[in-house]
Parts: structure tokens; sequence; C-alpha cells
């Protein structure tokens, strides 16, 4: 495998995954998208990590990642968000992200996960944009 970094437009690099993947990935991974840009018509789409599908808003909602048996939707800030249909079925345990496997032939709630992508994107826009300049010390010219 040639480690070079892919360059080049990122959405034009998604569209190029989805149409050589020439199977239900690429058609789980193209619906996955556009709910994405339905739920949130100001995201970003992103290509890192020599290969994989992002997709931002006041930073990094989720991910895009294909396997053999799955097509597999990280969401960065997965375990604050709330889940109430349960979509999420994977990474389950850590303290941050939480994902959904999507399998050949699977359904989606589209308003479900239009809701979670919609969540996400809250959580982000809430986040502090700067960091305080420090517990316990006065502000300068003090």
């Amino acid at each position: 495998m040639d480690d070079a970094p892919i360059q080049g437009n990122p959405s034009d690099l998604i569209d190029a995954r989805i149409r050589a993947l020439g199977d239900w990935r690429g058609t789980m991974l193209a619906r996955i998208r556009a709910l994405i840009r339905r739920a949130d018509p100001e995201v970003v789409e992103e290509w890192k990590w020599r290969g994989v599908p992002v997709w931002s808003h006041a930073g990094i909602l989720c991910t895009g990642e294909t396997y053999k048996e799955v097509v597999k939707m990280t969401f960065a800030k997965g375990a604050a968000l709330e889940d109430p249909t349960g979509l999420f079925n994977a990474s389950l345990d850590g303290n941050t992200r939480r994902a959904i496997d999507w399998r050949e032939g699977d359904e989606i709630d589209e308003a479900a996960l239009m809701a979670l992508i919609r969540a996400a994107v809250a959580l982000n826009a809430a986040k502090p944009s700067r960091k305080p300049a420090g517990k316990g010390k006065a502000p300068a010219g003090r």
C-alpha cells in the first residue's frame, strides 16, 4: 500500500470512494452521506487519516469508514449524545466515541439518524471557542 497522502477535493475523494466500492458498502456510504448533508446543510466534508471520509461542523461530527462486513459511522463525541432509539451499536465501552456498524441489508431510521447528527452539531457548536486563560491567575496588568 502506498503511504503517500491522497490529495484533492475531499468531496471528490468521497465520490471516488463510493464508486470504487461498487457494492452495498458504496450504496450505504452514499445514503449516510446524503442524510448527513440533509441534517446539516453547512457540514464540511474532509478526507483524513489516509482515506477516511470525515464530516465536520465546529469540529468533527462523524466518520464513514468502510470494512469488508460493515460501514462504520463513528461519532467523535457520541458518548455525550442522547440516543433514544438505540442507533449506537459499536464502540460502546469508550468514554468519548460511539459508532453505528451498518451491515448489508440494514435499514436506516432516517429520522433518528438525522436527529443524532443534529445533536452532534449542537454539541460541537455549544463548546467554548477558547480555553480559559488559566485557573487562579489574575488577568494581565493586575
